[in-house]
């Protein structure tokens, strides 16, 4: 990870207090996959000392929230300024460690064709690229999970080239289809469910990104190398097929 956090406007790591049982370390104000790194650094440090009052660790974009139980106003105190001074050590000791390569790399195959790619057409026409530069340029190399988050499964996936940068769609769809690959933000997002969103579509995977059935649940988890492969509607249709009878 290599301890290197760009604050954005220049401020440094902050703690604060998170409502009455939680504290929220902030590691950068823009979002850096260094930071993002830092943050799933602390968290399992937290996680890893066991402590019984601490209820919860969430790690997302960049920042680090831990929630706790306290019986009275003081304990709470005492709990959230003993919570600050472990929050700035793991990040200290975090930031002075060696990088680490991402703990797995997950091949997530996507169909790019026109039937599951609605705004392809588009983000090609805003970045000036032909559609099928636009697929060469998703797929070429690893991305990173950021974050899980919105919905059960649903990643947050950093390492987006920047040529491919588009904002948010203007006019949220109320429902994008399972498995959509869209893009905004700097980032790819994979919906794990038919639900509202307003991110950009350019393609569709038939893998299950969140199965209750399965342990973990979720198929991605935050910190895997996620590699998008192109494939064909056939494929995809295979896949799918196989998925839904467990021949897979």
């Amino acid at each position: 990870m290599g301890g290197r956090v760009k604050a954005g406007h220049g401020t440094g790591p902050t703690v604060a207090p998170l409502g009455d049982g939680a504290v929220l370390l902030t590691v950068a104000d823009a979002l850096d996959l260094d930071a993002n790194a830092l943050a799933r650094s602390v968290a399992l440090d937290i996680r890893g000392r066991g402590l019984a009052w601490v209820t919860d660790v969430i790690p997302a974009l960049v920042t680090v929230a831990v929630c706790f139980d306290a019986r009275t106003a003081r304990e709470a105190g005492e709990r959230r300024a003993t919570l600050e001074r472990m929050l700035l050590e793991a990040l200290r000791r975090a930031a002075g460690a060696r990088a680490d390569a991402p703990p797995r790399t997950v091949e997530i195959p996507v169909c790019y064709e026109p039937a599951f790619a609605p705004d392809l057409d588009e983000v090609a026409r805003r970045t000036g690229l032909d559609a099928a530069r636009v697929v060469g340029l998703h797929s070429a190399r690893p991305h990173r999970v950021l974050m899980i988050g919105f919905a059960p499964g649903h990643p947050y996936i950093g390492g987006l080239d920047q040529r491919l940068a588009v904002p948010r769609r203007a006019s949220p769809r109320l429902r994008v289809e399972a498995g959509s690959v869209a893009i905004a933000n700097a980032q790819t997002a994979i919906y794990p469910f038919a639900i509202p969103g307003g991110w950009n579509v350019i393609g569709r995977t038939p893998l299950a990104l969140f199965d209750p059935a399965r342990d973990p649940a979720s198929l991605l988890q935050p910190g895997d190398a996620v590699v998008f492969v192109p494939i064909a509607r056939a494929e995809f249709d295979r896949i799918a097929r196989e998925r839904r009878t467990g021949a897979g």
